[in-house]
């Protein structure tokens, strides 16, 4: 038997009944919150999100060269200025092999720890800089704090004690000589000091969590002065590049993990802010990205320098930790937009090579380092994908992206629980989930309804569950489960032409469910000679999806007629076919295009905007 799900039952009502213990984000660090991260050891993913995961590992993490292009530099310790990435790889590489369990991985894992341990000095320091340059040249607390990031992974992870005491060495270097000169700045006031030392904090509040040492976060509230950070929204790269948005959204972070200590309602504010920026501010390009050149940008340029891949992987972050503290579905629609069209797009199909940035118009370029931020933001960002596909949510599990997967948790009561997705999304909106717990109990699962959909459908071994269910909230059914139960969520995906805003006014991009569709020129003559941005599709002319593997195993395309720039439309046949491919196409050059009616009554607004968060479920 099931239980008829009522309106009084649905998540965004019920939120405050469903909330049971959940001390997540970092260990020591949490209190009770709508939603608990999961350990990525109890996730086992399929689909293009799995796929993605293991190229990353068998392709990029294994095939790089450790000693050459990352540890080289901390064993000869001439350097003065510069960054490496060595604990962002690190902690990629413990979060990769934690998740696979594959032999190789935990042997890269091991090595570069074992490697990087051999280099740190007896008061602490591990770096790559001369003696005269440490702490106040650019970038070399930057570089040690995501050094401690990789290490207490690694601890937390792996269990191994020594990471922890050479994380614990590091942040004590650190802390004693800036709190011997706590006014003096590290880049030389070059750039903000948040910027320079970007990660600092979050380390430092971890290292808290996992050791119980308060002198971690005294540091953060008295020298660093955390609490009092506003958060101001910076737009354009200029000054002292304050408007820098990874290390803005990594602040945010630190923020929100602070309050999970020291509970200060002004230290949301911030995080909230930079959601308000990019759903109601013109901050959010339609793939999910935001940024132009590294910095806040609400102008809607999407050509060479949009998408920072550091900032893509810090938003997935950002509204990861807002899930858990909010429950709102808000933030996974987010999440899944960013995934499949900005994170993907910034890795090449065979995942050998990656991006610095992912521009909508244009060319797109591969970065020619390994090392470096944007390779280990990707890498890191990666490594943490399992943690964002279920949620332990008000005693029982919520759902937040949909992807061929097993989850496996205990709740209360002593029951195990086994969560399976099988889908073929985001190439359909059909989901089956298979509901296994180890005996019969009764507790919530919870299903993300994205803003695309405009009406989804639930049954529970074959039985709808009443009316359809709006997009742009989490739909909890709460009943006796039993093993072998299976929920249907059935999402219809239609087409959607979407209208441009601000540079792109006047222009349409392609969507269908949460995936944006782009240009290529590759393979097709009839393009030779014209610009993209002046050609005009005819949106009533689309047909598909069709098949096409280029971009991914079992992916899709479609095609659309379009008038070349010389034709006196609409009085002559369009006589291109253009077909669209995914936007993680390696050869996309175009996203927006025109058309002749840009208020046309089909045409639409991006659901990702014009939100009210008071509201938002």
């Amino acid at each position: 038997m099931y239980r008829q799900v009522t309106k009084t039952s649905r998540w965004s009502l019920t939120l405050p009944a469903l909330v049971a213990l959940a001390v997540v984000t970092r260990p020591g660090i949490g209190a009770e919150k709508p939603f608990a991260s999961l350990d990525v050891r109890q996730v086992k993913l399929g689909g293009e999100i799995g796929r993605r995961v293991d190229v990353t590992i068998q392709n990029n993490l294994l095939k790089l060269d450790p000693d050459k292009d990352f540890l080289k530099s901390f064993r000869e310790k001439k350097s003065s200025d510069g960054f490496i990435g060595l604990g962002m790889l690190i902690d990629s590489a413990v979060g990769l092999a934690a998740y696979s369990g594959d032999t190789k991985a935990v042997e890269r894992k091991k090595y570069l720890i074992d490697e990087a341990l051999k280099t740190q000095e007896p008061d602490g320091y591990l770096g790559m800089f001369r003696p005269e340059a440490r702490m106040w040249a650019l970038w070399d607390v930057h570089e040690m704090a995501f050094i401690i990031h990789g290490l207490l992974r690694d601890h937390e992870l792996f269990g191994e004690k020594r990471s922890l005491e050479a994380a614990k060495k590091i942040a004590d270097y650190i802390v004693t000589r800036w709190s011997a000169e706590p006014d003096r700045k590290p880049g030389g006031g070059e750039i903000t000091v948040h910027m320079a030392v970007t990660g600092l904090e979050p380390a430092l509040l971890w290292l808290y969590g996992a050791t119980g040492e308060r002198r971690y976060v005294d540091f953060c509230t008295n020298v660093r002065k955390l609490p009092e950070w506003d958060g101001e929204l910076v737009i354009g790269r200029w000054g002292p590049v304050g408007g820098h948005a990874f290390c803005h959204c990594s602040r945010c972070i630190a923020q929100l993990w602070l309050n999970d200590i020291e509970p200060n309602p002004k230290l949301t504010e911030s995080s909230r802010r930079v959601i308000e920026f990019l759903v109601n501010g013109d901050g959010l390009a339609i793939n999910g990205a935001s940024g132009y050149r590294e910095c806040w940008h609400d102008w809607q340029d999407v050509t060479e320098h949009l998408g920072e891949t550091c900032e893509t992987a810090y938003l997935l972050r950002l509204c990861d930790q807002l899930v858990q503290r909010e429950g709102k579905s808000l933030y996974g629609d987010l999440m899944e937009r960013a995934i499949h069209n900005a994170l993907f797009a910034a890795q090449s199909p065979d995942g050998r090579r990656l991006r610095y940035y992912v521009p909508l118009e244009g060319p797109r370029k591969y970065f020619e380092l390994d090392s470096y931020c944007c390779p280990c933001n990707f890498r890191r960002v990666i490594s943490e994908l399992p943690k964002m596909v279920c949620y332990r949510a008000g005693g029982g599990v919520a759902v937040n992206l949909y992807t061929p997967s097993t989850v496996k948790l205990d709740l209360d009561g002593g029951v195990s629980l086994a969560v399976r997705q099988e889908t073929d999304y985001p190439n359909s909106g059909r989901v089956a989930i298979h509901v296994e717990p180890s005996k019969p109990a009764e507790f919530p699962v919870a299903l993300r309804i994205p803003r695309w959909c405009e009406k989804a459908t639930v049954s529970v071994n074959g039985t709808p569950l009443g009316e359809a269910v709006a997009g742009g909230q989490f739909f909890v059914v709460k009943r006796q489960w039993s093993p072998g139960d299976r929920v249907d969520l059935d999402m219809p995906m239609t087409w959607r032409w979407v209208k441009g805003r601000k540079a792109q006014s006047g222009r349409v991009a392609l969507m269908r469910g949460p995936m944006v569709y782009c240009l290529r020129r590759k393979g097709n003559e009839q393009l030779k000679g014209l610009d993209l941005r002046e050609i005009i599709v005819v949106p009533s002319t689309l047909e598909g999806p069709i098949a096409d593997d280029s971009v991914r195993p079992g992916g899709l395309a479609c095609r659309v007629r379009a008038w070349s720039p010389d034709v006196w439309y609409p009085h002559v046949e369009p006589k291109i076919q253009l077909a669209l491919t995914e936007s993680a196409d390696p050869d996309s050059e175009q996203t927006y295009f025109k058309v002749a009616d840009p208020h046309e009554a089909s045409l639409v607004d991006d659901e990702l905007i014009h939100i009210d968060l008071n509201v938002a479920k």
